[in-house]
């Protein structure tokens, strides 16, 4: 693709959704890593709806350490896929009490290393606590990005690489949150409202 339309696309981006922040709600770090993995297969208000009273009755990362698995598995069971969900949060809290001394790790390897981490959740904590660049592969992205021909792959990893080569460093972070919005708001998977879309001119996948 050539560097002026991805350029432009970047450009309406940035005119139409200029201030946007992390969908998801926290206050600590853990937080942000126990509600993206609560994220998997689920809306970002559903996890908020969760999470509020979640992290009202769990208040430190060690008492999700602690949590029995049951107990856990119920309070999250409206996020979808809760038994998995729940083993992980509780092993994850865990591993970085015992392996990080509590401090959640920056590097991409290290955070891949929790448990129910892969690097979509590792870049969105890189992103979101560390400010550092990263690129991060939702649902959203994935979708709006073949649209706009900024990618011809289906597999999230596949997808980043692909965008980490064509899109500038200084936009990698807000790009996720640009597509998002636009997705949530007008380029939406069931119903696309491509008439008022300001990326129509661009898209491949026009219905």
């Amino acid at each position: 693709m050539q560097k002026k339309i991805v350029n432009k696309i970047l450009s309406l981006l940035d005119e139409n959704y200029p201030n946007l922040k992390c969908y998801l709600n926290y206050n600590y770090d853990w937080q942000l890593l126990i509600a993206t993995i609560l994220s998997a297969q689920c809306t970002d208000d559903r996890v908020n709806i969760v999470t509020k009273d979640l992290f009202v009755k769990y208040k430190k990362l060690k008492d999700f350490a602690n949590v029995k698995n049951e107990t856990l598995e119920q309070d999250i069971k409206s996020t979808g896929f809760y038994k998995n969900k729940a083993k992980n949060i509780i092993l994850a809290s865990k591993k970085l009490i015992v392996d990080y001394n509590s401090k959640m790790p920056a590097d991409i390897e290290q955070l891949i290393k929790l448990p129910g981490v892969g690097r979509k959740t590792a870049n969105v904590i890189r992103s979101h606590i560390f400010n550092i660049p990263s690129i991060v592969v939702d649902t959203h992205v994935k979708r709006i990005s073949k649209k706009l021909g900024l990618t011809d792959n289906d597999e999230p990893d596949k997808v980043e690489f692909d965008l980490m080569k064509i899109i500038p460093e200084q936009h990698w972070i807000r790009l996720n949150l640009q597509l998002i919005a636009h997705g949530r708001k007008i380029c939406k998977a069931r119903k696309p409202d491509c008439t008022n879309c300001f990326l129509n001119k661009y898209c491949r996948g026009k219905s």
